[in-house]
């Protein structure tokens, strides 16, 4: 069995296979998935010093995509993520601990709607390995369930049995890949 490439080290996220989105349930019977089609972002990883690790992430609030056009557009509005305002959604981490061999917790601001909180996210390492190109990549997935009221994400329908059209917590999921940073000589750091 070979040793895999080391996780330390500087990564970009790749937008092309990387997917951050949500699932909300709708009218309380269903469940709603949906994505950002713009997302960038980097990390620092430090296995030596846990304390050096950092991440960053940004999604382009207007990419929102739910596979039905006029939702789309709902979310865009000012009823939630009110994109001619509030153009960027936001994560910068404060700390990154391993909890155990590849799981992660990875704490942080979260900012939607100029609305920040801080939360901490289980992010499991999937994997690093090159790819048919030689590029290292590094895999990680998790997910959290937030509150979008929390976000000033307050619009809502009532439904005749009581309940409403949109649930207040919704599932943020991470399916990331990072590709590894060459320094200026043309290595990988």
């Amino acid at each position: 069995m070979t040793d895999r490439p080391s996780l330390s080290g500087d990564w970009d996220l790749d937008p092309q296979h990387t997917r951050i989105g949500f699932s909300a349930r709708h009218a309380m019977i269903t469940t709603v998935r949906g994505s950002f089609n713009e997302v960038e972002g980097h990390l620092h990883a430090d296995l030596e010093d846990m304390a050096k690790s950092h991440v960053e992430i940004t999604l382009k609030a207007a990419s929102v995509d739910t596979r039905t056009a006029p939702r789309d557009e709902h979310l865009r509005s000012a009823d939630f993520f009110d994109v001619e305002n509030h153009p960027d959604i936001t994560f910068v981490s404060s700390r990154v601990e391993e909890v155990e061999d590849d799981a992660y917790l990875v704490t942080g601001d979260l900012t939607i709607r100029d609305v920040t909180q801080t939360l901490s996210i289980p992010i499991a390492l999937t994997g690093v390995e090159k790819d048919a190109f030689g590029v290292l990549r590094a895999g990680f997935e998790g997910t959290r369930k937030v509150n979008r009221r929390d976000f000033g994400l307050e619009w809502n329908m009532p439904l005749d049995s009581g309940g409403v059209l949109v649930s207040e917590r919704i599932t943020l999921e991470f399916e990331i890949s990072a590709i590894k940073r060459e320094d200026e000589g043309g290595t990988k750091k």
